[in-house]
């Protein structure tokens, strides 16, 4: 089974539709990104990578103070100012 399985199989099991979005406030625009897409793009890091990252959800999903919302909010977080700071070089 592959990790980005593992990751959907994990939300589902837990009720949540990996096509819910997370909508973000970029400098006055707002930006939405479904956890699907989310974990997409995280899959295309290392394997390393993505094991931390279904190791960071399985935990996020037993923590009852940080949660998968809180996850998927900072994951989201990090790929935006990834992509503006790509943006912002090129």
């Amino acid at each position: 089974m592959d990790i980005a399985h593992e990751c959907r199989e994990l939300l589902k099991k837990e009720g949540i539709n990996s096509q819910s979005s997370i909508e973000f406030d970029v400098n006055g625009e707002m930006m939405s990104l479904t956890l699907e897409y989310i974990i997409d793009t995280f899959m295309q890091a290392s394997q390393e990578s993505q094991l931390v990252f279904l190791r960071a959800l399985q935990k996020a999903a037993e923590s009852k103070e940080l949660g998968i919302e809180k996850f998927f909010e900072g994951m989201g977080q990090l790929l935006l100012m990834t992509q503006l700071s790509e943006k912002f070089e090129s």
